[in-house]
């Protein structure tokens, strides 16, 4: 009986690895060579992914020249909306020279094509090229000036890449992509902007108020730089309460110092530059956190960086503006409405912090 149960294993085995066996496991290639006078590209794709898009019973039928030429147009028409291009922050379409390149040896098809753009400064790509295969992957190859720059693998769950030349118009890129980056973080981050505000509440001379500025700039640029180095890396886990937590302690503050830190002979004991700072370290966690995601080019690493903590710091002063204009506004209407909002708002300042903390400590997906 175990005999009998051996020899049918062995005969299903061999059955199904026949089909298994006749499924190659197909990739792309996609090259790009950016030159002083033009961008060229490549894709080369499999005849098995071929014929299954063209509905093609013999993926081996498309190696013939013959075949190949007469389906290039229709295979054209179906990867030219699976590859998204953008250069230089603007979408791109390939210009596709409608020859295609038989390579029998790897099974494979080539497809060129032009670009508008010669060696642009930055190029995003979006590439999911045969979707019915969820394990299908692309492997991208960027050179510039015949230089082998950039080597990446796209699939269906990792399918973007954005790279930066190394010339001029490259760092370029990176300036304007991350100092966008940055301003657009701080802007929508909530809990960074409340932080600011509960550091003003209380209002004081511009000098004050530039001092508690300036001091958490400080903080969080070290932290930011450590972090998006990976010199120092603290779990986000620790770091969103803690952000959390640092808006509380401000609007405590606030409501434990109202009334000791409203002249500037009073500037002993205002602990706030000290509490921007502290905390500002752990905001710089925060930050690059984000940055980590937003991946920093390693051809341009030190101008990443640096635009992004530029980014930050416009941001950063913009909001600030604003509220220090209202906040004055309302001082120069009315004192003593002042001084109600500066409670009201630290009270909801604390309220919102705890909110976070209790969302970030117990229900937090991170």
């Amino acid at each position: 009986m175990r005999l009998a149960r051996t020899l049918l294993l062995v005969l299903f085995a061999g059955v199904v690895a026949r089909p298994l066996a006749a499924h190659p496991v197909p990739f792309s290639y996609l090259d790009l060579n950016l030159d002083a006078d033009a961008t060229r590209g490549a894709l080369v794709v499999h005849d098995f992914d071929a014929a299954h898009e063209l509905g093609v019973d013999d993926p081996q039928a498309l190696l013939d020249r013959e075949v190949a030429r007469a389906r290039a147009h229709d295979l054209i028409a179906v990867v030219a909306e699976r590859l998204h291009l953008a250069l230089d922050g603007r979408s791109a379409s390939p210009a596709w020279d409608g020859s295609v390149e038989v390579l029998e040896d790897r099974q494979s098809l080539r497809l060129r094509f032009d670009l508008a753009v010669a060696k642009p400064g930055r190029i995003d790509l979006d590439v999911v090229l045969f979707p019915y295969d969820a394990v299908h992957q692309t492997f991208v190859n960027i050179y510039e000036a015949g230089r082998l720059e950039q080597q990446a693998i796209l699939d269906a769950s990792n399918h973007r890449l954005t790279w930066y030349s190394g010339g001029v118009q490259g760092r370029w890129a990176v300036v304007s992509a991350f100092v966008k980056s940055g301003i657009g973080h701080i802007m929508i981050g909530p809990d960074h902007l409340l932080f600011l505000l509960g550091l003003l509440l209380l209002g004081g001379s511009i000098w004050r108020l530039a001092t508690i500025v300036t001091a958490f700039t400080l903080g969080h640029s070290v932290t930011l730089t450590l972090a998006a180095l990976d010199v120092v890396r603290v779990s986000p886990r620790l770091v969103e309460p803690a952000i959390a937590l640092s808006i509380v302690v401000v609007g405590v503050d606030n409501l434990l110092s109202r009334g000791k830190v409203a002249d500037d002979h009073a500037a002993a004991r205002d602990i706030r530059p000290w509490l921007a700072a502290a905390f500002g370290l752990i905001h710089g966690f925060g930050f690059a956190a984000v940055l980590r995601e937003v991946g920093l080019p390693p051809a341009a690493l030190g101008w990443s960086l640096a635009a992004f903590n530029v980014g930050v710091e416009i941001g950063q002063l913009g909001a600030v503006a604003v509220m220090v204009a209202l906040l004055a506004a309302v001082r120069r209407y009315d004192v003593a409405w002042a001084g109600r909002l500066a409670v009201a708002g630290s009270i909801a300042v604390s309220a919102a912090g705890l909110f976070w903390f209790v969302q970030r400590v117990w229900f937090s997906a991170v």
